[in-house]
């Protein structure tokens, strides 16, 4: 636990940032304004130079400059309106890097099918070890350019325990997985191996597989759970299971994983589940009542579609896999079979969280543009004296909100991009075995598109209320 002295920093830091964070979040906004200023000033010289008769061109970096005046003008204004737009944004963000995710898992290959075998009628699925080395030879045993590659597939046997045996709180606990560890090696799952690891993190993932695999008590712990339970690489820990009922572990923890997804996770050698289950055997002089039901999971991957029918075909014959059944599907079809218990949350934020935030955007939009529009009716109503046409004054109300829009959608989504894939290393959300999502590179055009359409949307009303202004009606007012 945090010692008092570490919480009241915590606390102070968090009071400090909350109050700093509108000026931090506004410097990029005005620092992109400055570029843009120098970039309207140079546009405008270079086209001069080149064309100096079109004056249909020559007029656009004009017009920017003029909107980029107005936004200083409206400081205050333009600043909240930038901060409210980058916080929705950056929720919205967050929100679809979720649903992205989900999408990509419980969507169907073309190839690289992985496949999971689990019991028919129970749950949770609890097969005997033995089924384990008969899937995979029906898995390898196929024809050639449909059979699974030789080793590519694991076993997972899930156990849960205690590093206390008295407490189980979330600093004692250790949610084991028992596997095998050269499919982990494999890259079986391409979660293990995501493309933004580093070469340095693949090969340290690859030294820690090599050496669970040689210490049969050793252990993976990712970074988050070793920091919980208070241990470090090369100590040495107790495990109290708890569904595996007088079964202790004694491990060695020989690793851990690169942070990000796995933070949570703790991978522990198969091999030595069953000889734990052996030896309770041979103290005890019976059976466990576990040892045939220690296998919850079979993965296995195949080439194409067909391999994957094949092999279900095989193993669902009658008198195969009949003691307990065994069903054979996707893992797209597994997870989305998982997520139906939070179907209606993730309806909820696909269908109502996503198009409420972008509903507000554009009445903040309109709001602040709407206020700004009737503070300058008399500089609009000049304007058209000046000689300023309908349309034009249209484009230099829409181009404020669009300015704003773009610059706040670009900056937050690029951030949040940046901090959590590099700096957080995923959005902590505790999902069955996804417990982190990352922020997926689509969604560095996401903020501004979205800051871009929300800010058209919500300007057009305003601008067409300025284009209206009648000179005749302000000036009687003033007069």
């Amino acid at each position: 636990m945090p010692s008092e002295s570490t919480t009241l920093l915590y606390v102070a830091l968090a009071v400090v940032s909350l109050v700093l964070a509108p000026f931090l979040l506004v410097i990029p906004f005005f620092l992109v304004q400055a570029v843009m200023g120098a970039a309207v000033r140079a546009a405008g010289w270079l086209v001069e130079a080149a064309a100096p008769g079109m004056i249909g061109l020559t007029a656009v970096p004009k017009f920017l400059g003029i909107m980029l005046k107005s936004i200083r003008r409206n400081l205050l204004r333009s600043s909240l309106t930038y901060l409210a737009i980058f916080v929705l944004v950056l929720i919205v963000t967050g929100i679809w890097s979720i649903l992205d995710f989900l999408d990509q898992v419980t969507s169907e290959k073309n190839q690289d099918f992985k496949v999971v075998v689990t019991e028919r009628y129970q749950i949770p699925s609890q097969m005997p070890p033995s089924y384990a080395p008969r899937l995979a030879e029906a898995a390898e045993s196929l024809d050639p350019g449909y059979a699974a590659k030789k080793g590519d597939w694991m076993s997972w046997a899930f156990i849960g325990s205690s590093i206390d045996p008295q407490v189980r709180t979330l600093e004692t606990l250790l949610f084991l997985i028992a596997t095998e560890p050269k499919a982990l090696a494999a890259g079986l799952f391409s979660d293990l191996e995501p493309e933004r690891l580093s070469p340095d993190d693949r090969a340290m993932m690859l030294e820690n597989v090599r050496k669970l695999e040689q210490n049969v008590q050793g252990l993976l712990v990712g970074p988050q759970r070793l920091k919980k339970i208070n241990k470090q690489v090369g100590d040495r820990v107790k495990a109290y299971s708890f569904n595996y009922k007088d079964i202790v572990f004694d491990f060695e923890i020989v690793g851990t994983f690169p942070p990000g997804r796995y933070d949570e996770s703790v991978m522990m050698n198969a091999e030595y589940l069953r000889r734990s289950l052996d030896a309770y055997e041979r103290d005890t002089g019976k059976r466990h009542p576990m040892a045939q039901k220690s296998m919850n999971l079979f993965w296995v991957r195949f080439p194409n579609r067909e391999g994957f029918e094949r092999f279900a075909a095989v193993i669902t014959q009658p008198g195969k896999f009949s003691s307990p059944a065994v069903k054979v599907e996707m893992e797209s079809s597994a997870i989305s079979s998982f997520l139906e218990a939070y179907k209606d949350l993730i309806r909820g934020m696909r269908y109502l969280l996503a198009p409420a935030i972008l509903a507000s955007m554009v009445l903040i939009i309109a709001n602040a543009i709407s206020i700004g529009v009737r503070e300058r009716r008399p500089e609009m109503a000049v304007m058209k004296v000046l000689g300023y046409r309908p349309a034009q004054i249209l484009f230099l109300v829409l181009g404020e909100g669009l300015l704003i829009g773009v610059v706040s959608g670009a900056v937050s989504s690029w951030l949040t991009y940046a901090l959590v894939n590099n700096v957080l290393h995923g959005i902590p959300l505790q999902i069955a075995f996804f417990p982190r999502f990352f922020v997926p590179p689509a969604a560095l055009w996401w903020g501004p598109v979205v800051g871009a359409t929300t800010a058209i949307i919500g300007s057009f009303l305003p601008a067409w209320s300025a284009r209206s202004v009648k000179v005749s009606e302000v000036f009687a007012r003033v007069a």
